[in-house]
Order: structure tokens, then sequence, then C-alpha cells
């Protein structure tokens, strides 16, 4: 069985085709979105979801949060002592989600097609592979978030010529691509995006909006008391649109803390965001000579859509309302799924073929003369340029700077610097060449770059005809199999908690938690429930705990935030 997926940094669902439609697989407690949350306790337990996401408000040196944001990159994180790197995370994650569709369909998962931004480079694409290996899973295709998201629309199904511009706007990435439908080929047409840029930086401006106006510094907040924070921070974002105004309330030392934030006070805190969001949209619109006018649909996924502050803000900015079909959180991972279901060449998908681009460019590092006898060294020679459909070959012809040179290296970098240095360094190789006058030898470098984000970079010395070539895999964020294997057995120790005790453990998780905030007479009233909830657990039978356990959750439901 191949499922769709998407890993996103706040919510993360799992997809899979069947009697003709994607359809979302519920988790464990039944829902659709498992929050990209983390938790390890200090016996190795893991928590994944709603009740990692309950644990950070007790014990918040045990959570991660937003690690997508780092893939790729060298960051760890330390969770009750034991040190992760974000793709093992995103692993843990993904780990779940696998258990939780096998338990739903009765068969065994074997295979993933993961969404991933379409602004993501290569060590982030490699990253989010990795992460699924590491979860039992291959990996074989990734698709981009938006092309995933066109293809849930069921745009493919059209009949007439679409052009059409998708807004992702997810937790902590985002991208703007243009796409075209012609008959059944979907075409990326540009790729733009921001990966430090979602719905979690919108929730940090209601905080710190709060954190202004009531004269409290972040400072002064222990640990548990900015998890509080942020919580009321995302209740009151996603509270507020739609209204003028949103009563944001906070429990500081005893006290309750409360002030009135109004719409245009938060659109006017939001505005820097706003103008991060303007310019991907100009530069994908530029990269694909196309003016607003002539984007027939605008497509929103990803949660952060949903806010008012961001959807008014695109109203006036493409003059027109977007398309809001399909649930933001969910098409893509709908999409993935439909891709899945290409991938098995289901016979009731209709076969699109799907072309992407090279989100960035593709070059290599080059000494270039200025003035007569004088060089600048450390320049970017693009080869690829962004925004080129992929698969795509082009060679670049590069001369010798010295007399009687006798080798040249070839630095493969990704990136849109001037100077090599700013860019991703991907690889390199080494030929030798006849020593000569400077400028009398010459080689071609030819990349080929095709749709599974790989690139071959092959090298002719022209005078010779010797050729040399390398596949660019990141190796730097590579990892054998063996590797592999290894990691996942030094994971492996890490327990996963048994499914049918999910509801019980979020439950008790919820509750801690409240009776921690909680003071006076609402303190020892959920004590008695709590009291009576973990009687019927030691007690074991089961009417008895779920009666127990819907009577606490109807006691928290009066005063949860």
């Amino acid at each position: 069985m191949i499922v769709g997926i998407d890993l996103g940094t706040t919510n993360s669902l799992i997809a899979y085709f069947a009697d003709g439609e994607p359809r979302i697989i519920p988790n464990r407690l039944g829902k659709n979105l498992t929050p990209s949350v983390v938790s390890v306790d200090q016996e190795g337990n893991v928590y994944v979801g709603e009740t990692a996401r309950e644990r950070m408000s007790l014990y918040p040196d045990s959570v991660a949060q937003t690690f997508k944001r780092s893939m790729g990159t060298e960051r760890e994180y330390v969770l009750s002592g034991r040190t992760f790197k974000p793709e093992e995370l995103s692993s843990l994650v993904l780990r779940a989600l696998k258990e939780d569709a096998e338990s739903y369909l009765g068969e065994e998962v074997t295979e993933a097609v993961i969404s991933v931004p379409a602004y993501f480079d290569d060590k982030r694409r490699k990253a989010t592979k990795r992460a699924g290996e590491l979860a039992g899973l291959r990996v074989e295709r990734m698709i981009s978030e938006p092309t995933a998201a066109a293809v849930a629309y069921g745009l493919y199904d059209k009949t007439r010529d679409t052009r059409f511009l998708v807004f992702d706007l997810g937790g902590g990435t985002f991208d703007v691509s243009i796409l075209e439908l012609y008959h059944n080929i979907l075409e990326v047409r540009a790729v733009a995006g921001d990966n430090y840029l979602g719905g979690e930086d919108f929730t940090q401006v209601m905080g710190k909006l709060f954190l202004q106006k009531s004269g409290l510094s972040l400072q002064n907040l222990s640990a548990k008391e900015q998890v509080r924070l942020y919580r009321q921070a995302e209740r009151a974002k996603c509270e507020i649109s739609g209204r003028d105004r949103v009563t944001f309330s906070f429990s500081f030392r005893g006290e309750t803390r409360e002030e009135e934030i109004s719409c245009r006070e938060y659109e006017e805190a939001c505005e820097e965001l706003l103008m991060k969001i303007r310019e991907p949209v100009k530069k994908s619109l530029s990269d694909a000579g196309l003016k607003l006018a002539d984007i027939d649909e605008v497509l929103l996924i990803g949660g952060a859509t949903r806010l008012s502050v961001v959807r008014d803000f695109l109203i006036r900015l493409f003059r027109k309302f977007p398309d809001t079909r399909l649930n933001p959180d969910e098409t893509v991972a709908l999409g993935a799924a439909v891709q899945a279901a290409m991938k098995e060449r289901r016979e009731e998908v209709k076969e699109v073929i799907l072309t992407d681009v090279c989100s960035f460019t593709l070059g290599t590092e080059v000494v270039v003369e200025y003035e007569e006898g004088r060089y600048e060294e450390g320049r970017f020679c693009p080869i690829i340029e962004r925004n080129t459909v992929i698969p795509a070959s082009h060679t670049e012809r590069l001369y010798t700077v010295r007399d009687d040179q006798d080798k040249v290296r070839v630095r493969v970098l990704q990136g849109e610097s001037r100077f090599a240095k700013n860019n991703l360094y991907l690889g390199e190789l080494e030929v030798e060449v006849p020593k000569a006058p400077r400028g009398q030898e010459s080689i071609d470098v030819t990349y080929t770059y095709d749709i599974n984000s790989l690139l071959e970079v092959e090298v002719k010395v022209n005078s010779t005809g010797r050729t040399q070539k390398i596949i660019i895999k990141g190796q730097d964020n590579q990892m054998t199999e063996e590797e592999i294997e290894k990691r996942m057995a030094e994971l492996s120790y890490l327990k996963m908690q048994p499914r049918d005790h999910e509801e019980n453990r979020l439950t008790r998780l919820r509750a801690e938690r409240m009776y921690e905030e909680a003071l006076g007479e609402r303190r020892r009233r959920l004590d008695h429930y709590i009291t009576a909830f973990e009687a019927a657990l030691d007690k074991g039978d089961h009417d008895g705990i779920r009666n127990a356990r819907d009577a606490l959750n109807e006691v928290l439901e009066e005063g949860d935030y």
C-alpha cells in the first residue's frame, strides 16, 4: 500500500486512495490532524501529536515542535537528555502516522509519497526522504505541496486550459506557485517562497501585542508560563477572525490579566509579515512572465489562510476572491494520495502529466576577469536557472585562467547569490587538463536535473575528449542503507505508546495541566473528578473508565484554553 503524507510544520496528515477518491485516515484519537509535536520522557517513552502538545505545558524541556523549519540543518534538539536531529523527530511523527494507517486499513503500509514545500532546497528534500526511511517507509517520490493541492482540487479534470496561482501558507513555511493546465499536462511555471514564514509567526505577533499592552515581559515568564501564553495567543489569533476585537486572558502569578485587542491593532502589528508575503508573489509572477490579470484562479491552502487578516490582504492583493472549496488543512494530503494512486497506476485515476521546476538555481564557482589581467575569484556561474522546467540539461563552457594550469575543480552549488560562498554546496569533482597558456584549454560542464531531484554533473575536457561525471545526492546529507538501519536500531529503544491507551493519556495530561493552572473551588472540583478517573483506571473496568473520562472531560471543557 502506498499512502500520501503531508508532513507539516504544525500538523501532519496521512491519506489513501479508494473507491475513486482520496480519503484522510483518522489518527488514534479519531481526528484527521496530528500535531507535529514530539515528546520523550525520562523512561524513553515517545508521545506524538496531542498528547505531546499537552506535555509541553507540564514538561516543556521534553517537547519539540516546528522542527520542520530546521530540516536539512545541523540543529539538534535535546529531549529528556536524548539528542535528535530534525529529520529524526519527523520520523517519529511519520512512524505514528504509519501505525495509524496500518490499524485503520488492516494492511501493511510500505511506501509513501511525501509532500514538501516547493521552496525546499536539496538538503531539506533529502532530509525529508531520510525521515521517511527512518520511519520504515520507502520514499521514491516527493511532490511539491502546491502541485499536490492543484491535483486535489481536481483541476486536471477541467476541460478548459487554466492558469492558476497556489498560495500555500502553512504553520511554518510559505510557498507561491504558478501552474498551468493544458490538456492533461499540469505544468509548474514558477515557484517562490519563504521557509521561515507561516501561521506560527502570526501567533507570535498576537503574543507580543498582548505583552506590550499588559506591560509584561517574555523574559520574566517561566517556561511553563511561556507555553500558556503561546496557547492563549493561538486561541486569540483564531478567534479574532471575523470579529472586531478579542479578549486575551492570561493567568500570571495568581492573577488573571485581560487585554482587549482590536482587529485593527492586530492587522497593523501583522503589517511586516504581510509585506513579506507580497514579495514572493511578485517574484513568482515575474519569473513566470505574467501579470496578476493573467491568473484565472487563486487557490488557498495551508491552515494560516483561514485567518481573516491574511484572507482580507489576499483579496486586496489579487483583486478577486480565492477558491476555497476544499479544507485548506487537508488539501495537500489528499493530493499526495492521488499521486500515490498514480504511482500505483490505478485505473480509476486519470493519468495526468505533472511537470515541476527547479526551485533554486544550480551552478558552479568560477573566476571572472573584470579588467585586463585582473581576476575575481569566488563568483557564481548559473547553469540551470531557477524555475527551469525539469527534467532539464544545460551546458556551460569554462576556460582555464592560469598559464600551465593542469587541473580544474568544479564545485556544484545551489542558490541565487552572485558569490559562491553564499550558496549551498552540493558536491564537487576535479578534472585534469593539458598544460597550456591561459584561456586555451576549455571544459564543458553539463548539469542534468530530473524530477526526483537527482543532479548529474558531467565535465568534458574539450581538447582530449575525456569526461568525468558524478551524481549529486547531497552527500553531506545522505545516509547509506546500513547507516539508516543502524540509526533505526538506535531509535528503536524509544517506546511508542500503545494506541488504545492514547485517549486516557491525553485526558490525564490535560487534567494535570489544567489543575496546575486552576485555583480555589475550580481546583478542588478538578481534583475530585481526576481522582475518580484514576480510581476507574486502577480498577480496569472499561465502562467505568469511559464514564469517568467523559465526566472529567466535561469539567475540563468548562475552562479549557
